[in-house]
């Protein structure tokens, strides 16, 4: 108790708040990827799913214990996936719609599910980050959202490998148009001047 009363005096407003909405959102996902798990039909998927419930559970616990502690916190890396090569281009994408029942729900519905879940926390646990003034939790908070990306990134390779997730394409002529409108600067070797 009486630690928890000296950590409580050691955070601010804007940290307690978004560590309970960071915390608040990875229960959430672990509960929404364990409603998943009945309905996954590709053992590759569920393999997926299977093992980033057990990491966002690991990642949940490693939090908890650092704010309880506010200590030095371990932050584990997601395992990125390798040699990924992404397909490009549209190929028949499928047309899609809502399920009009929980029955209908396939592994694209789950998968997509995962990526919307991964990207939203994502992006939480970075602006979460700008708002904590504790170092170790800030980059707790940092390496959580880097774990966030790369099982995003697992899961829209699996996406994209099935199809269920297509990159459309520009014309060459309107990439290159597009890429090449920027050019470099010597701003940085400017030396400013001193009035």
């Amino acid at each position: 108790m009486k630690g928890e009363s000296i950590m409580a005096a050691n955070l601010g407003a804007h940290e307690v708040m978004e560590l309970h909405e960071v915390l608040t959102d990875t229960i959430d996902g672990i509960n929404q990827f364990q409603l998943y798990r009945p309905h996954v039909q590709d053992p590759q998927l569920g393999s997926i799913l299977d093992n980033q419930i057990r990491f966002m559970t690991q990642e949940y616990n490693s939090m908890v214990q650092a704010i309880s502690q506010q200590g030095k916190s371990e932050s584990i890396p997601y395992r990125t996936i390798k040699n990924v090569s992404p397909s490009y281009g549209l190929k028949n994408p499928q047309p899609q719609a809502p399920n009009t029942s929980v029955n209908e729900m396939d592994d694209r519905d789950i998968a997509s599910g995962m990526l919307g879940c991964h990207k939203a926390s994502a992006t939480l646990k970075m602006i979460a980050s700008l708002e904590i003034a504790d170092p170790n939790l800030r980059r707790m908070m940092q390496q959580s959202a880097i774990n966030c990306s790369e099982q995003a990134y697992e899961t829209w390779n699996y996406m994209n490998q099935k199809g269920y997730y297509q990159v459309a394409t520009m014309k060459d002529m309107t990439t290159q148009t597009m890429l090449n409108s920027f050019t470099s600067t010597n701003m940085g070797q400017i030396n400013p001047t001193h009035s």
